[in-house]
């Protein structure tokens, strides 16, 4: 058996060599066809009429107005043209992130999936332990919840410090619960895959955590100050395409690491007693009574 260490570490240089596949590649054009025209078309149609939006409610606030005003008087009137998008812009890429995440899971790991097992693992059976319905549900619920969490973190974003965490862990907490539901719905039951993410809890969460600061490097294209605004509409097509990236290849981290662990724990239950393989039954519920064997009867 690999140790954990081990086991992340291949996990890590067999997704990488797997985002080289054509059939990759090919799935990860449906994320960019779907998430870029629409990006692209809510900037076009509601750039303009979004900024006006929060520049109204900006002024309305005296206290906003009043830190302008001692702007302007201190001679920094670009930072009053500027401060409206980049508040467009923190609301608008957490979004585009998460739209991007899902896109990703929905369309792209149930694929990148069946792909590492035919290669790795041709006789991993599957035992469909989540339905489709099931995994969907499962990623929106959680999408929820994270962006709960963003948004009671929020003030806590005033903290350097926090800043520069706090989002990435959010985001790499959703990135666990997400793609390893999804990388196991298929192939493992619903027993081992509780007892794979119950087992395996701190080296995925910590796949997890190092996704979170994967998908938020994207986000340093916009550390181009005001160049950045002027560009905004090209660099949220960019944004997507990276986004669609680290995802697919965090996806696939998911697939080598839970499925090696999935095909370790039938060969431990299979080298223990072949009626491991079966899953228990649920409590309350008895076996059926065993085949009475009649012996056949000579001929008359």
């Amino acid at each position: 058996m690999l140790s954990t260490l081990s086991r992340v570490a291949d996990a890590f240089w067999r997704a990488a060599a797997y985002c080289l596949h054509p059939r990759v590649i090919g799935l990860s054009l449906l994320p960019l066809l779907i998430a870029g025209p629409l990006a692209w078309a809510l900037m076009y149609f509601f750039w303009e009429p979004a900024l006006d939006s929060v520049r109204a409610s900006l002024e309305s606030w005296r206290l906003i107005e009043t830190v302008l005003t001692w702007l302007d008087h201190v001679g920094l009137q670009g930072l009053r043209t500027a401060i409206a998008p980049l508040v467009l812009l923190s609301m608008a890429v957490p979004a585009l992130l998460v739209f991007s995440l899902l896109l990703v899971a929905v369309f792209m790991t149930p694929g990148m999936s069946k792909l590492v097992a035919q290669r790795r693992f041709p006789g991993l059976e599957r035992k469909q332990g989540a339905p489709f319905w099931l995994s969907v549900a499962w990623s929106l619920g959680h999408t929820l919840l994270a962006l709960l969490a963003l948004l009671l973190s929020m003030p806590f974003w005033l903290i350097p410090p926090l800043a520069l965490f706090l989002p990435p862990l959010i985001w790499g907490w959703l990135g666990y619960r997400v793609f390893a539901f999804d990388v196991l719905a298929e192939h493992a039951s619903r027993i081992e895959r509780r007892r794979i993410l119950a087992e395996h809890k701190v080296p995925l969460l910590g796949l997890g955590l190092l996704t979170g600061f994967l998908g938020a490097a994207p986000t340093a294209i916009w550390a181009f100050g005001v160049l950045s605004l002027a560009l905004a509409p090209f660099l949220i097509l960019g944004s997507v395409f990276l986004y669609t990236l680290v995802f697919a290849f965090s996806s696939l981290w998911f697939a080598h690491y839970c499925l090696q662990a999935l095909h370790e724990l039938r060969q431990s239950r299979a080298a223990e007693a072949p009626g491991d393989l079966l899953d228990p039954l649920p409590p309350g519920q008895t076996p059926p009574p065993a085949l009475e064997v009649v012996p056949e009867l000579p001929p008359q």
